[in-house]
């Protein structure tokens, strides 16, 4: 067991690229690297072999641009397709509209996680992992973390960057349960049209396709949202026989579905809740766990880490920057909260709602102010534009 302790401004309690964002960026803004650290259960190596696909808008895509952190394996979506299983009403987001190179991104997390790391070596923030915290302490005018190998870190604000996922959370003020399971797995088509993106509204709940190039050509990552006891019928069923029934939920849009890789699942829920310590700020998923239909939880919580990165440097790590920071991402988080969760709930009504739905989708399509208006929340939250709010010229 080590005995030693660590002086540093700014303690950031989990290296996903959300924590990492956030240290990097701290650093760009003028925090010495030294005075950062980053702490992390897993290796760097675990972490840069997790599979999982991510979507990126393209405010995150400018955030990683200005950590040099960019480009990274990426595959790019030009369109988004919005559509209702059996029912009138569809939309279509295109680039096009507002003038980008693309909508946004779909990567691998672990890729991800590479470039950041990378970012966060160049700048010489302090990262030290495999290592747990197992104790806080916050005091008046500090807060010690404890690690499980016996070292302790003394930092003017600590940050809890590290979320885990809904169901093995402790509750927050906001919580829901919306009885649903995400299954999600790699898929083939035999007729894929690349760069489009697909939200397919189901009596149960979303279905994902989003574009993912890999090594075989033209593939889809899915994220197929269903009840629980279907969730675990479509892990017991067979590559062929698991196709079928996502090509009778999804349609003919993509021709045949012709492979799926591994299959996994996980429980899905809203849990959050913004409030702060003196000392204490929670970022990311670690604030808002969220629904993943639109995809905004990683693109919510690299807001919140330009946000932060902004007012500690500033500011100086203490109070005033914490109280700062909560006040400017309160109307962001709320609206994208609110907007996630509408969505979310709405396939568990069969009646008005889903024709108010339907309603929406014909006026997405026909009103390019709202769809315009909608497609600029997704890529840069509230207040959004052209400028992402995390620039300089914030």
């Amino acid at each position: 067991m080590m005995n030693e302790e660590l002086q540093v401004d700014v303690a950031v309690c989990g290296a996903g690229p959300v924590g990492m964002a956030l240290a990097a960026l701290m650093a760009k803004r003028g925090v010495p690297g030294k005075r950062i650290a980053l702490v992390d259960a897993k290796s760097l190596g675990q972490a840069i072999s997790d599979p999982r696909s991510i979507a990126l808008a393209w405010g995150s895509r400018l955030l990683l641009e200005e950590l040099g952190a960019w480009p990274l394996p990426a595959t790019a979506i030009h369109q988004i397709h919005v559509s209702r299983r059996g029912r009138l009403g569809r939309s279509l987001m295109d680039r096009a509209e507002h003038k980008l190179a693309a909508l946004g991104y779909v990567a691998r997390y672990g890729d991800v996680v590479d470039a950041l790391a990378r970012a966060c070596e160049r700048a010489g923030v302090t990262v030290i992992r495999p290592a747990r915290v197992v104790g806080v302490d916050e005091q008046s005018d500090r807060v010690t973390l404890t690690l499980d190998d016996g070292r302790t870190i003394r930092a003017l604000v600590a940050v809890q960057a590290e979320g885990g996922i809904f169901g093995q959370q402790q509750d927050r003020s906001i919580k829901r349960d919306y009885g649903q399971t995400g299954v999600i797995a790699r898929i083939t088509a035999s007729n894929p049209i690349p760069h489009r993106a697909f939200e397919r509204f189901t009596e149960e709940g979303p279905l994902a396709l989003l574009p993912q190039d890999g090594a075989d050509g033209h593939q889809y990552a899915l994220v197929w949202c269903v009840k629980p006891e279907r969730a675990a019928q479509l892990l017991e069923l067979d590559d062929a026989h698991f196709l079928a029934q996502l090509g009778d939920a999804f349609g003919s849009r993509l021709g045949r579905f012709t492979a799926a890789s591994t299959r996994v699942a996980y429980p899905l829920g809203l849990n959050a809740d913004a409030r702060a310590t003196a000392r204490t700020v929670a970022v990311g998923n670690a604030a808002q766990t969220l629904h993943p239909v639109a995809g905004q939880g990683m693109n919510l919580g690299l807001r919140d880490a330009a946000v932060l990165a902004r007012v500690l440097a500033t500011e100086g790590a203490g109070p005033h920057a914490v109280q700062r920071f909560v006040d400017e991402r309160q109307h962001d988080r709320r609206l994208t909260i609110s907007v996630t969760d509408a969505m979310a709930r709405i396939f568990t009504d069969t009646g008005p709602l889903q024709s108010l739905f339907g309603l929406s989708l014909a006026v997405l399509d026909t009103v390019k102010p709202a769809r315009m208006l909608l497609a600029e929340l997704m890529m840069f939250g509230h207040r959004g534009g052209r400028v992402p709010r995390y620039t300089q010229q914030s």
